[in-house]
């Protein structure tokens, strides 16, 4: 067969399209095949309510991982807006309404905020020394994301802290936890940053909440997370024009059916149905994947693509004409939606979650954490938008997709998707003073605007087995051993002319574009 191009990438997420942008200003023949009728994968901003000009980021919404070197490489201009509040979590103690706000432009209230919940001086001290510990892990580990695949000594020599690499990298996150803080609604909310979209508990042997709580507090060597002014769409819209203006080709509609992944001499070879549903073939002599890996097994002819993930989380996208009251009422309501804003996670009820769940049970209470992107960002709201409307990203946790995917039909599926979104509504109207729907805006029809995608329905819109947000189970980011992959980027696949370019490498997840990067790299042989 002709070689075409000299790269073929698989998907036109956010992870290929850097890798596309990457490759192009090297001068490769570079094409990109997105199945979907759109670019993005799931950074994508979508009017998800009939008549209604509000362009939500319908499924990732926040910036935290994707390195400032990525967007200047690229020539990317993308606006990433900082967020004063950190988090606000409501409590409720002996007969007392509050709640703890954690305001990164104000100590001295963060102290106050943490003195009103737990009585003392003592848990503000501990979490000040927590997070400056997991600030300096973060210096020294977000750098090393774009750089080889160090091995598990290289990058604890590089950490270079005894006590945080045992909490962070070998013992079960709890035991931190609980040795460092005292107070239930201050271990929930540090646990949160280890359970988003991970099934899993403070306890948990396998260490997967440890891996996750890492990605979570490491992004931009700070762990802040990010406003994409525009939403997640700005975000991929530059990344696409970067691709192109680097001679990228960008094909939408074209689904891959098969990866030849060729021989010694041979080149790779990809077979997709294009826009038009006519089946062609194109030779390539690399071929970079940016679906999960179970996805690139079945590409492959159905080979080992590894345990079958599992996702764990309902996403429940709103549009209100205005943002409800609290019963706690000394704090302004801007200030406690304008960080995430946490409900039902203390440490008690985030573990009685998962047992709930492991159990084959709905959690009661639901735990969830909200975001609402139009008190830092207008910009995603038409003229036609009232000023006082304001949309909020609902994420809830411990939900995995067992509980939806038990043997049953698409009818009762929906209905375990409705008494999810029953379940965390029902915990959020909790800590109201109002309920919730009297807020919600209708669309055109006059249907509320609320949106809720399981993980089955994750699966279904974007290929996300199981609805995993990471594409498998994250990695830490180092090697074991001092085996070579792709270079030792951590993107190998087993066959030299097939890479991983997606959140299934190893130092995946997040919209971080570094997976991308990184499968650019081994390919260029930097």
């Amino acid at each position: 067969m002709t070689v075409a191009y000299d790269v073929v990438i698989v998907g036109g997420g956010h992870n290929g399209l850097v890798a596309a942008g990457y490759l192009g200003r090297a001068g490769l023949r570079v094409l990109v095949l997105e199945r979907l009728g759109h670019l993005g994968g799931a950074a994508v901003s979508e009017r998800a309510f009939a008549g209604v000009d509000a362009r939500l980021s319908r499924y990732s919404y926040l910036v935290s991982l994707l390195p400032r070197r990525i967007l200047a490489d690229l020539g990317v201009r993308v606006e990433l807006r900082r967020r004063r509040i950190s988090s606000y979590t409501p409590w409720e103690r002996d007969g007392r309404v509050g709640g703890l706000l954690v305001d990164g432009g104000d100590e001295r209230r963060t102290a106050g905020s943490f003195r009103e919940l737990t009585g003392g001086e003592r848990e503000f001290a501990a979490w000040r020394e927590f997070y400056g510990m997991t600030g300096r892990v973060a210096e020294r580990v977000f750098p090393s994301l774009t750089e080889p695949l160090p091995s598990r000594e290289e990058l604890r020599a590089r950490v270079d802290d005894p006590v945080a690499w045992a909490e962070l990298f070998e013992e079960p996150l709890g035991v931190a936890l609980e040795r460092r803080f005292a107070d239930d609604v201050v271990r929930g909310v540090v646990l949160t940053d280890a359970l988003i979209g991970t099934f899993s508990h403070a306890h948990d042997p396998s260490l997967r909440q440890n891996r996750c709580f890492l990605y979570h507090v490491v992004g931009g060597g700070t762990g802040d997370w990010d406003v994409p002014v525009g939403g997640m769409g700005a975000v991929t819209g530059a990344l696409a024009e970067a691709a192109r203006a680097g001679g990228a080709e960008l094909r939408t509609g074209c689904e891959v059916v098969s990866v030849d992944p060729g021989g010694a001499a041979g080149p790779a070879e990809v077979g997709y149905l294009d826009a038009d549903g006519v089946q062609r073939r194109v030779g390539a002599r690399r071929v970079l994947c940016n679906a999960a890996p179970v996805e690139l097994a079945r590409l492959l002819g159905g080979g080992d693509g590894g345990e079958r993930p599992e996702g764990a989380q309902l996403k429940v996208n709103m549009l209100l004409r205005r943002l409800p009251r609290l019963r706690d009422g000394a704090v302004d309501v801007r200030d406690a939606f304008g960080g995430t804003f946490h409900v039902a996670e203390s440490y008690r009820e985030l573990e009685g979650a998962y047992r709930e769940a492991a159990a084959g049970r709905l959690p009661s209470p639901a735990p969830s954490e909200i975001y609402c992107h139009s008190l830092a960002d207008r910009s995603i709201l038409g003229p036609g938008v009232p000023a006082g409307a304001h949309t909020l990203t609902l994420f809830g946790l411990q939900l995995p997709a067992r509980l939806f995917a038990a043997p049953m039909g698409v009818q009762e599926a929906a209905g375990v998707r409705e008494a999810a979104l029953a379940g965390v509504l029902a915990a959020l109207d909790g800590v109201l003073a109002e309920p919730l729907a009297d807020c919600l805006a209708v669309d055109a029809q006059g249907r509320p605007c609320l949106e809720v995608r399981g993980p089955l329905d994750l699966e279904a819109d974007l290929r996300l087995p199981g609805g995993n947000i990471f594409h498998r189970e994250l990695a830490f980011p180092f090697r074991e051993g001092n085996g070579e992959d792709a270079g030792r980027w951590g993107v190998g696949t087993g066959h030299p002319r097939v890479l991983v370019c997606g959140a299934g490498a190893v130092r995946g997840g997040g919209v971080s574009g570094i997976p991308g990067h990184n499968a650019a790299m081994a390919v260029l042989g930097r």
